[in-house]
Parts: structure tokens; C-alpha cells; sequence
């Protein structure tokens, strides 16, 4: 069965980090590409960070370029997002998802990851709170 909890999320300040963490069960995470994703109040879920299973390649949101890292750890079968410079508009919840049937390769730093309004991502955890403020 396939699982994936996040974990991480809490109260930053501005200009301060938090390291998310997404533990994955029932497949081996460098097996199907992995993304983090958003959602603030009032607004749609957006792509965060992807990283892809074939190759390792990385994208970004232009939003978070510079300041976030997304990472995997295949022995521990997890995938991280280490956040720093932390602004107020980071606030949301916080998800990672996965998808064995998207084909994500040769990633670049001008590449998009697949936003879940096109493409529906087939696995997702709940979520957890980031909250950005003094």
C-alpha cells in the first residue's frame, strides 16, 4: 500500500528555514518521480519541486528558486524540502505526492513541474502547516 506522510512544518520567521520531510512506503522513492506542492488559503495547490526518478533532474518553482532544496535520500526512502529565507507568502500546507505513471526527465533549471490543475498526481500525504510570520 502506498503511503506518504509529511512532516516538518511548524512556525517559522521570516528569513528563517524548516526542513520538510516526506516518508515514503510502498515503492522505493527514486522508483516514480516525487514533487512538493502548496496550498495557501483562498488559493489553488502549486507545484512546489519535482524531482524526477529516471534521471534525478530537478525543477523549481521561479517563486522558490534560490531558497528551497528538494533532495531524496533513497536508503531512508524519503524526499526532503529544506526551505530557507523563509517569506510570509511561504504560509500553506505543505504536500508531497508521487505518480508512476508521469514520465519526468531531463529536468532544467527553466522546467516546470506538472501543476496537479493538469495533470492529477496519483498518490499525495495530508499535508503539514507551514506558517511564516514575527
Amino acid at each position: 500500500q502506498v503511503q506518504l506522510v509529511e512532516s516538518g512544518g511548524g512556525l517559522a520567521q521570516p528569513g528563517g528555514s524548516l526542513r520538510l520531510s516526506c516518508a515514503v512506503s510502498g515503492f522505493a522513492v527514486d522508483y516514480h518521480p516525487i514533487g512538493w506542492f502548496r496550498q495557501a488559503p483562498g488559493k489553488e495547490r502549486e507545484a512546489v519541486s519535482c524531482i524526477s526518478s529516471t534521471d534525478g533532474t530537478i525543477a523549481y518553482a521561479d517563486s522558490v528558486k534560490g531558497r528551497f532544496t528538494i533532495s531524496r535520500d533513497n536508503a531512508k526512502n524519503m524526499v526532503y524540502l529544506q526551505m530557507n529565507r523563509l517569506k510570509p507568502e511561504d504560509t500553506a500546507v505543505y504536500y508531497c505526492a508521487a505518480d508512476p505513471f508521469l514520465r519526468l526527465e531531463k529536468l532544467t533549471y527553466d522546467s516546470t513541474c506538472p501543476s496537479p490543475h493538469l495533470y492529477e498526481w496519483e498518490y499525495w500525504g495530508r499535508g503539514t502547516q507551514v506558517t511564516v510570520s514575527s
